[in-house]
């Protein structure tokens, strides 16, 4: 829950420095003055694909949680019994020797959105963000295409 409420507060604090952004680009392009005007618009369009990727980071953390409690629920979530550091995060090198065991469920079911999430948890368990939120979209885009 605490993630979730700093979460929340860094999007409000993003949304007011780009609504103050735009603001901004509003002043500048109503001077009239040409490189003003040019300022104005960027700082009008900057806000717009600002906005546009705070939302995807929104949808995704709300969905990528709806398919976890899902697991949750169903029991099928895998089990964090890997030690871990003070920091609370898994020792990565025994994380890593779990992970073949969720790519081979990939493997065996390329269309199932739960080895998929699954799989993206054992990425990020061993560290490696960028290929956890990867398999975590392919989770996501197929549950949407068949929740079941």
């Amino acid at each position: 829950m605490r993630a979730v409420l700093g979460a929340l507060l860094m999007a409000a604090l993003l949304a007011l420095y780009l609504w103050a952004a735009a603001y901004q680009g509003v002043v500048m392009i109503s001077t009239g003055v040409p490189v003003a005007i040019v300022m104005g618009v960027a700082l009008i369009v900057l806000p717009i694909v600002g906005a546009w990727a705070l939302w995807r980071e929104i949808a995704f953390g709300i969905s990528s949680t709806k398919l976890v409690n899902i697991l949750k629920s169903e029991g099928s979530l895998p089990g964090d019994d890997l030690p871990h550091r003070p920091s609370g995060r898994p020792i990565r090198s025994d994380a890593d020797k779990e992970f073949p065991e969720y790519a081979a469920a990939v493997d065996a079911e390329p269309a199932s959105w739960r080895a998929w999430c699954r799989l993206g948890l054992a990425y990020d368990a061993s560290g490696d963000r960028k290929r956890a939120r990867a398999a975590i979209r392919t989770a996501i885009a197929l549950h949407k295409s068949n929740p079941v």
